[in-house]
């Protein structure tokens, strides 16, 4: 059975690969459908408990992800679970942290990491990754 996102629904990213993430503002209400089935909440305080499984990284906004390690395997799992699954990746806003993380999802896919900020931009939100040392970040990330 396919659990993945629809194509073309609110946020929701196609990788290079054909897999389907979804990215979010958590300050939005969640879009009307289906809902995750894992999620990646990168925020500077612990998220509210939600009814399906997620992982909470420190991220303060505008910043850079407190634990390089811990985002790297949340992203790798995140992409793993991807091929069959709804996969949310979300921050308040939704495009600064969000989109390096999702811009460094690309990068595990197979975009080189000096063209996934732009490749997150042209198919998510063109005002993805917000901050300069958010894109070096993004350059920096080793597939």
């Amino acid at each position: 059975m396919n659990e993945t996102w629809n194509e073309g629904g609110t946020g929701v990213l196609r990788l290079p690969s054909g897999r389907l993430v979804r990215g979010r503002g958590l300050r939005r209400p969640l879009p009307a459908g289906p809902v995750p089935t894992y999620a990646v909440y990168l925020l500077g305080k612990e998220p509210p408990e939600v009814p399906w499984e997620a992982r909470w990284l420190r991220w303060p906004d505008f910043w850079l992800p407190s634990d390089g390690r811990q985002l790297r395997a949340a992203l790798g799992e995140a992409w793993d679970r991807a091929g069959a699954g709804r996969v949310e990746v979300a921050c308040d806003g939704g495009r600064g942290r969000t989109g390096t993380a999702l811009a460094c999802l690309a990068v595990l896919d197979g975009v080189p990491p000096e063209r996934a900020v732009e490749f997150v931009r042209r198919n998510y939100d063109r005002h993805a990754v917000e901050t300069p040392w958010q894109k070096r970040y993004v350059r920096r990330f080793a597939p």
